[in-house]
């Protein structure tokens, strides 16, 4: 089995419900199991600001599933709750999933790049993944708590006695 993280974002239609119910469907894909969900964030929007805040969070799971397939998994996911793959980059979306780590696997291709292209300055990802995994490593080297410490926060909050 593959130890992966995902990411998990939503800013439309009830964005706690949608990463709720967004666990849910990935706990009933075949083969695979969470062992660990990070508390609910809310997050400054990336690109336009003339949307609504992120709510974000992070899960540790154990899969059997290949990286693509698994991908495939996820994105069909994201459609069955709502999401438009439209040109406008980080616009709101009612669901976004992201692998940010495929075991230790260096994965550079057209579909795929883990570790997640963006991760190491992305302040959603980088706090919710330190509550559930604060000694990792990434593949590339890079040490979690180094990342963190040069992250700032950017307005990042935890939501109070919520986790996934």
């Amino acid at each position: 089995m593959s130890q992966v993280y995902v990411g998990l974002g939503s800013n439309l239609a009830q964005p706690e419900q949608q990463i709720a119910q967004a666990l849910q469907a990935i706990e009933a894909l075949p083969d695979t199991h969470i062992s660990a969900s990070s508390s609910l964030y809310i997050s400054r929007p990336m690109g336009p600001q003339d949307q609504p805040s992120y709510v974000n969070a992070v899960v540790e799971l154990q899969t059997d599933l290949q990286s693509v397939e698994f991908l495939h998994c996820l994105q069909k996911i994201e459609l069955e709750h709502g999401r438009e793959r439209k040109a406008e980059r980080w616009g709101p979306r009612t669901l976004d999933l992201d692998i940010l780590l495929f075991g230790n696997q260096l994965i550079d291709s057209q579909e795929l790049t883990v570790p997640h292209y963006g991760m190491k300055q992305r302040e959603f990802v980088l706090y919710p993944l330190h509550e559930i995994a604060p000694e990792l490593h990434l593949p590339c080297g890079s040490k979690l708590t180094i990342l963190l410490d040069n992250c700032p926060l950017n307005g990042l909050k935890k939501l109070p006695y919520k986790s996934v």
